[in-house]
């Protein structure tokens, strides 16, 4: 296992095979990274997630928004959500991420994790909606918390910790070969917003 420091310039891949993953540290102040925050917890249409598993309806404490160009429909975990019409908040972070990625992005899926207890399973974000191999930008406001990889065939971990207003982007062929999760945390009880630009196929 390893842990990877917090600041990085995004140009280090983090994984040793099979996809990308660069992290680029902090993109805001403290003060920036703030207002953000206030601005998603409050101005959001936060919705609590809901998966259909074994047949039954799970509705999560973890609370989830979907915004995108137009009223795009994406289903995950037999759930299909509807995009609402992006805020000026979610414009103003979407053009940054462009601009540092060099990607472009036609939605965003927003989770809110109220304490560390709150997490995300293994997984990887390879629904048929999402445009194969392509990049997914992770914008993190709020609690510091670790994020973790595994590889599908030998179970190699990597983990990161992701710092208040800082960016990661997961791109290549990551989510073939990598499953990634937040593991809850009893280290803190502060919340966290994680924003996910993602490109949906028509």
């Amino acid at each position: 296992m390893e842990l990877f420091p917090r600041e990085s310039n995004g140009s280090n891949n983090l994984l040793p095979k099979d996809g990308i993953v660069n992290y680029y540290g902090k993109l805001f102040t403290n003060e920036e990274a703030n207002a953000y925050l206030y601005q998603l917890l409050n101005y959001i249409e936060w919705q609590n997630d809901q998966a259909i598993i074994y047949g039954k309806l799970i509705i999560t404490k973890r609370k989830v928004a979907w915004y995108g160009n137009k009223p795009f429909e994406y289903t995950y975990s037999n759930i299909t959500k509807q995009a609402l019409p992006w805020t000026e908040t979610l414009l103003q972070l979407k053009a940054l991420v462009e601009q540092y990625t060099g990607e472009t992005f036609n939605s965003c899926l927003l989770n809110l994790y109220h304490t560390g207890q709150e997490g995300m399973a293994w997984h990887s974000d390879a629904e048929k909606d999402l445009k194969k191999d392509g990049a997914i930008a992770s914008l993190s406001f709020g609690a510091e918390r670790k994020f973790s990889f595994k590889h599908k065939q030998t179970a190699e971990k990597i983990d990161v910790h992701l710092a208040h207003g800082s960016l990661l982007i997961m791109k290549g062929t990551t989510q073939t070969h990598w499953l990634h999760r937040l593991p809850p945390t009893t280290k803190t009880n502060l919340p966290r917003v994680n924003l996910t630009f993602r490109t949906i196929v028509d």
